[in-house]
Protein backbone atom coordinates (compact mmCIF):
# COMPACT_ATOMS: atom_id res chain seq x y z
CA UNK A 1 0.00 0.00 0.00
CA UNK A 2 1.68 2.88 -1.03
CA UNK A 3 -0.27 6.51 0.19
CA UNK A 4 -0.26 9.00 -2.49
CA UNK A 5 -1.61 12.94 -2.91
CA UNK A 6 -3.17 14.16 -6.07
CA UNK A 7 -4.43 17.58 -6.98
CA UNK A 8 -7.18 18.12 -8.86
CA UNK A 9 -8.95 21.55 -10.63
CA UNK A 10 -11.84 22.79 -9.19
CA UNK A 11 -11.71 26.16 -10.24
CA UNK A 12 -15.02 26.18 -11.85
CA UNK A 13 -17.20 25.12 -8.36
CA UNK A 14 -18.64 28.67 -7.18
CA UNK A 15 -21.09 27.19 -4.79
CA UNK A 16 -21.55 25.61 -1.49
CA UNK A 17 -23.56 22.88 -3.13
CA UNK A 18 -21.79 22.37 -5.74
CA UNK A 19 -18.48 21.51 -3.44
CA UNK A 20 -20.57 19.20 -1.65
CA UNK A 21 -21.29 17.19 -4.47
CA UNK A 22 -17.19 17.01 -5.18
CA UNK A 23 -16.62 16.20 -1.92
CA UNK A 24 -19.31 13.17 -1.84
CA UNK A 25 -18.38 12.12 -5.31
CA UNK A 26 -14.62 11.78 -4.53
CA UNK A 27 -15.73 10.11 -0.36
CA UNK A 28 -17.48 7.28 -2.51
CA UNK A 29 -13.96 6.09 -4.30
CA UNK A 30 -12.32 2.63 -2.71
CA UNK A 31 -8.82 3.57 -1.24
CA UNK A 32 -9.46 7.69 -0.61
CA UNK A 33 -8.78 8.56 2.50
CA UNK A 34 -8.74 12.18 2.66
CA UNK A 35 -9.64 15.22 0.87
CA UNK A 36 -8.48 19.08 1.16
CA UNK A 37 -10.69 21.61 -0.63
CA UNK A 38 -9.57 24.46 -1.03
CA UNK A 39 -11.41 26.43 -3.17
CA UNK A 40 -10.18 29.86 -2.97
CA UNK A 41 -7.15 27.89 -4.67
CA UNK A 42 -9.38 26.41 -7.40
CA UNK A 43 -8.03 22.81 -6.25
CA UNK A 44 -8.68 19.82 -4.08
CA UNK A 45 -5.90 17.56 -2.53
CA UNK A 46 -7.03 14.23 -2.57
CA UNK A 47 -5.02 11.19 0.20
CA UNK A 48 -4.97 7.67 -1.27
CA UNK A 49 -4.44 4.27 -1.65
CA UNK A 50 -2.73 4.10 -5.13
CA UNK A 51 -3.30 0.24 -5.28
CA UNK A 52 -7.12 1.02 -4.77
CA UNK A 53 -7.46 3.85 -7.12
CA UNK A 54 -5.91 6.31 -9.52
CA UNK A 55 -6.05 10.04 -10.59
CA UNK A 56 -8.68 8.82 -13.29
CA UNK A 57 -11.35 8.13 -10.78
CA UNK A 58 -10.87 11.09 -9.61
CA UNK A 59 -11.47 12.70 -13.26
CA UNK A 60 -14.49 10.79 -13.80
CA UNK A 61 -16.15 11.06 -10.58
CA UNK A 62 -15.84 15.16 -10.24
CA UNK A 63 -17.43 15.20 -14.52
CA UNK A 64 -19.85 12.97 -13.23
CA UNK A 65 -21.29 15.95 -11.14
CA UNK A 66 -20.68 18.51 -14.10
CA UNK A 67 -17.57 19.76 -13.17
CA UNK A 68 -14.31 20.50 -15.67
CA UNK A 69 -11.39 18.95 -13.64
CA UNK A 70 -9.04 19.55 -16.37
CA UNK A 71 -6.87 22.41 -18.03
CA UNK A 72 -8.01 23.40 -21.89
CA UNK A 73 -6.84 25.79 -24.27
CA UNK A 74 -7.77 29.60 -23.83
CA UNK A 75 -9.06 30.00 -27.49
CA UNK A 76 -10.88 26.41 -27.22
CA UNK A 77 -15.00 26.45 -27.23
CA UNK A 78 -15.08 24.35 -23.67
CA UNK A 79 -13.13 27.99 -21.94
CA UNK A 80 -16.76 29.81 -20.20
CA UNK A 81 -14.94 33.30 -21.51
CA UNK A 82 -14.31 31.88 -25.33
CA UNK A 83 -16.56 34.62 -26.49
CA UNK A 84 -15.63 37.63 -24.63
Amino acid sequence: MAIKIAQVSIENIDDTEGLESVMTALKNITGVTEIELEPENGVAFIRYDDTQTTIHAFVAAISMVDYVTQPFPIDGPQNPRYHD
